[in-house]
């Protein structure tokens, strides 16, 4: 760990094996603002009109990594984040601990892991609840990555329908009488963009920076992965999907987000009724590989990315 200025911000800390590192910001958040490979771009999306910003009671973007709460809703998710973290380091990990939000009564912390191999980084989201009374919602890990790129997520497994197999004998487990997956679009998504293509194992999103709208989706994403691709570098992140559990948004554990600035790969965890005084905890951990390349075929990326999923 180190302590150095990044983006106009004094206080930024720097974690790093060498090949990747990882950049938090002190002076607000709790944020990383860069994840990449040393000497190379930032994979995150870096707001320049925001950078070196503090104070103010109006939302930046900023960039880079942030946790929320979740469902959206203004004003109550877009509390800023605009003022300093406590920050703490226990061996390898990296903890920022927000002030408690005074018009939600939710204290955010972000915990980090020096990147070991292949980059990987766990990434712990905790928010707890100070009020006095329960509340009802879902952690949300939103990761802004550099525009340019493209985002892959994968479908469920394929069965045929048990009563029309694709051979004869075919035994089929009559759970496929049930739908596999929830695929939830909001008002302005349109499945005619050009920025989406749909494969028969993945469904992949494109930043665009000529786009003239934003796109949303989200999805039941039992198989716990997405990645996103740039210039050869592919970001993997992972989150363990919980059966069982009802998530926000109509049964979202993943959702994407783009517009012309950039493209936002979220996880979601499970709805809960925290109790006061209680916290929840949410999962991620993240990859990062070089000379990544692939075509838009489920070949091509079952043999480039899936391969590097299962780490």
């Amino acid at each position: 760990m180190e302590k150095i200025e990044y983006g106009g911000w004094p206080n930024c800390i720097r974690l790093t094996n060498g090949t990747v590192e990882l950049v938090a910001t002190t002076d607000v958040g709790p944020r990383i603002i860069r994840y990449g490979f040393v000497g190379q771009d930032n994979e995150f999306h870096e707001a320049a009109s925001d950078m070196g910003k503090i104070g103010g009671d109006e939302w930046r973007g900023y960039g880079g990594h942030r946790l929320w709460h979740a469902p959206e809703a203004k004003p109550r998710t877009y509390f800023p984040d605009n003022s300093p973290v406590r920050f703490e380091m226990n061996s390898d990990t990296l903890r920022l601990t927000q002030e408690v939000e005074p018009t939600t009564g939710m204290q955010k912390e972000i915990a980090m892991t020096t990147p070991g191999e292949n980059g990987h980084v766990r990434v712990t989201h905790k928010i707890t609840n100070t009020n006095l009374w329960p509340v009802e919602f879902a952690p949300w890990a939103l990761t802004v990555m550099h525009g340019g790129g493209k985002a892959i997520f994968p479908q469920e497994p394929y069965s045929p329908h048990p009563d029309i197999p694709d051979y004869p004998g075919q035994k089929i487990d009559p759970k496929y009488y049930l739908p596999a997956r929830n695929l939830i679009m909001w008002s302005y998504t349109k499945l005619s963009d050009p920025r989406w293509v749909y494969t028969d194992k993945y469904l992949l999103l494109k930043q665009d920076p000529k786009a003239e709208r934003p796109q949303k989706i989200g999805m039941s994403n039992r198989q716990g992965w997405a990645a996103y691709a740039r210039n050869g570098h592919l970001f993997v992140k992972t989150s363990q999907y919980q059966e069982g559990a009802v998530y926000p948004d109509g049964g979202c554990s993943f959702e994407t987000f783009t517009n012309a600035d950039m493209l936002e790969v979220e996880t979601l965890g499970p709805v809960v009724n925290l109790a006061p005084g209680a916290g929840v905890t949410h999962i991620e951990d993240w990859y990062l590989f070089d000379g990544v390349e692939f075509e838009e075929r489920d070949e091509s990326i079952d043999g480039s990315v899936r391969r590097l999923v299962g780490l």
